[in-house]
Order: structure tokens, then C-alpha cells, then sequence
């Protein structure tokens, strides 16, 4: 049961990390292909290289991480966010996005950290919260803490599509302790 639970929670941690910024960056010069399309190295090479264009222009760094982070090349996509948190540093989405790339690319502790910035930034950001909960509780193990940052994520979000499923994870971290 609980290896389910971990499993599903980071199934849920690399879904939701992208794809609230691409909804709220449509305005972006660069064409995102989307998640749901598979991404060809081809259209990737074509991104690096408006990215490589428009050195300056935060869109481009973020869309190529997106890019990047949807195929799974995690590490390449910790450089794009990195690029474009050079340009724009209090970009909470990217940071979350950049935290979620960390943890895929087995670096937890750096994740946390990216996590706690955009805490920082905007102590209410959901996935922020959600994903240090998952992080804290699995990678570090850090039970504790995990469930403050689940319950708070829960007291932002009471009626979110994944809430139910939140509480059962932190009534079970309670009964193990």
C-alpha cells in the first residue's frame, strides 16, 4: 500500500509540475508543443536553438525546459529552468518545475530547496507545497515535515481533485509514527 501511495504521488508530482505555468503563459513568443504531444529531438533541437537566439527572452529558456522536463531528460531541463531563473528569479513556477527535475534527476535536497524558495516567494503556491510534502516524506525521510507541507497544501486546496487521496497518505504517515 504504501509503495502505491509513493508511486501515485510522484506520478502526480511530475504531472503537475509544468502545467499550471504553460496555462498561465500562453502569451509566450515560443509555440509549446504541449505535454499530451510527444516531443520529436528534432522540435527540441529547434527550441535550443530559439532559446540560443534569444539568450535574454525568459519564454524561451522556460518553454525549452518544458520541453525537456515532458521527455523525461530531467537534467538538461534543470539547465533551461536555470537559464531562465538567471532572467527571472522570482518565476515560482519554474522553480517548482526545476525543484520537480531535481528530484527526478535524484537530487531531493536541491529540490527542497527550489521547493522553499517559491515558498518564499509565494508561501501559497499549491504544488509547492504538495511536492515538498512528497519530497520531504520519500526522498528525505522526513515524515514530520512531510505532513505539515501535505496539510497545508490540503488547507489551500480542501476540494482538489487529488485531496482525498492526500489525506489517506497523511493518515497513514500519522499511523506509522
Amino acid at each position: 500500500m504504501k509503495r502505491a501511495l509513493f508511486v501515485l504521488l510522484s506520478i502526480v508530482i511530475t504531472a503537475v509540475g509544468c502545467s499550471q505555468q504553460r496555462q498561465e503563459k500562453s502569451e509566450s513568443p515560443v509555440v509549446y508543443p504541449g505535454a499530451v504531444t510527444m516531443i520529436s529531438p528534432d522540435q527540441i533541437r529547434q527550441l535550443e536553438d530559439l532559446a540560443k537566439q534569444a539568450p535574454k527572452n525568459a519564454n524561451a529558456w522556460i518553454t525549452l525546459g518544458n520541453a525537456l522536463m515532458d521527455s523525461k531528460r530531467f537534467s538538461e531541463a534543470v539547465d533551461a529552468y536555470g537559464k531562465a531563473l538567471t532572467i527571472d528569479p522570482k518565476n515560482v513556477d519554474v522553480r517548482v518545475d526545476m525543484g520537480t527535475c531535481l528530484r527526478s534527476s535524484g537530487k531531493p535536497q536541491q529540490a527542497i530547496e527550489e521547493f522553499r524558495k517559491a515558498i518564499k516567494i509565494k508561501p501559497n503556491h499549491l504544488y509547492a507545497h504538495l511536492n515538498s510534502g512528497v519530497v520531504l516524506t520519500y526522498d528525505l525521510q522526513n515524515k514530520k515535515e512531510g505532513i505539515k507541507e501535505f496539510e497545508k497544501y490540503l488547507a489551500l486546496a480542501p476540494n482538489a481533485p487529488n485531496a482525498e487521496e492526500i489525506r489517506r497518505v497523511v493518515q497513514e504517515l500519522k499511523s506509522q509514527k
